[in-house]
């Protein structure tokens, strides 16, 4: 059997909104220790610290921004069942 894979998006979660106001605490890995004031000065921050040039996902209730990546997904289909009840095996 031949492998399959599809693309699947992944969402990594990257600030989080620090309250009052439009603060930003960011979660990558070399992230400012103090909040960002501001949105885009949180992306800003973001793409130079990773090179991260992709699309991003605001989540305003939950006060969370996503960076939608993408992976490659790979699977094999299962073999297709035989039956020999009626002779279809052999």
């Amino acid at each position: 059997m031949k492998a399959n894979s599809r693309e699947e998006e992944v969402l990594e979660l990257i600030a989080r909104r620090v309250p009052p106001g439009d603060n930003w605490s960011g979660i990558w890995m070399d992230a400012p220790s103090y909040p960002i004031e501001g949105l885009v000065p949180t992306l800003s921050a973001y793409m130079r610290a990773t090179e991260f040039k992709g699309a991003y996902r605001l989540e305003p209730l939950k006060g969370e921004l996503y960076a939608i990546k993408t992976q490659t997904v790979s699977w094999t289909p299962p073999e297709p069942e035989v039956f020999d009840l009626y002779g279809e095996g052999l």
